[in-house]
């Protein structure tokens, strides 16, 4: 899975899932640029991690949910190593699956669905938008986008984080339609509850064992599995393989 002289923007990347994906992409001799939020402590110590083990990365900040900033940092990344080849989609706004505070179908606003849809799906199109330009000049490309399998499986329904990672699984097969010709991929990545992260942090000891014990490897997903599901899309091995949704939780869901 060699990624040498990729240059690979991996959004909300400072932390979790996102800082492994980083660091495992790095690892395979790409060039890694870290988004980031606010915490910029956080990002630059995913950048000295990397630097340390031998890869090279740095640490961009950027409001993903803001077109503006998006297209500035894209513009940054361009004019610093004249490509980006690889985008990882797994900033999102702020969640936390613990099944005592979620909001019922007959307590949720529409502001909380239109929170996830922001960060979920609007934060996305701002990237996918911004570096397609880039992708379709050199005909080739990988977008990863990171779901959830919430979206086959709700076992407890956070209903406005599993209907934006919904919509956002949509967005992900038809821009797979479109950029096809291009040499572009475009597929998903859908994570079981992955610990340890600060979404699944409250999430209750006796809601992760129900979880596990209905799991056939036995164990929930850890950052490590999601990001070696998503540097295989990102390599020549899925060069094949567009509008896909892997699903990363240990058999849990079955298609």
């Amino acid at each position: 899975m060699n990624l040498q002289e990729k240059i690979v923007l991996v959004t909300g990347a400072s932390r979790g899932i996102g800082a492994a994906i980083a660091k495992k992409m790095a690892a395979e001799g790409a060039f890694v640029i870290i988004n980031y939020l606010k915490n910029k402590d956080l990002a630059e110590a995913v950048v000295s991690q990397i630097e340390a083990a031998g890869g090279q990365a740095v640490a961009i900040q950027a409001d993903v949910q803001k077109e503006e900033q998006v297209t500035d940092m894209v513009a940054q990344i361009a004019d610093a190593f004249g490509t980006i080849d690889i985008v990882v989609n797994n900033a999102l706004s702020h969640y936390t699956f613990n099944p005592k505070t979620r909001k019922t179908a007959w307590e949720i606003s529409w502001a909380d669905y239109n929170s996830q849809w922001e960060g979920n799906v609007h934060g996305t199109y701002n990237v996918c938008k911004a570096v397609m330009p880039y992708m379709k000049e050199q005909m080739q490309g990988r977008i990863i986008n990171i779901v959830s399998n919430l979206i086959d499986f709700p076992i407890i329904p956070y209903h406005d984080y599993t209907t934006s990672k919904m919509a956002l699984l949509g967005f992900t097969r038809n821009l797979a339609k479109e950029l096809g010709l291009f040499g572009i991929t475009v597929n998903a990545v859908a994570p079981g509850l992955t610990y340890p992260t600060d979404s699944s942090s409250e999430t209750q000891e006796s809601v992760r064992e129900s979880i596990i014990q209905m799991t056939p490897m036995g164990r929930l997903a850890n950052p490590d599995d999601i990001a070696g599901s998503v540097l295989f899309l990102a390599s020549n091995l899925a060069a094949f393989v567009t509008g896909q949704c892997l699903n990363v939780d240990g058999g849990l869901v079955m298609r």
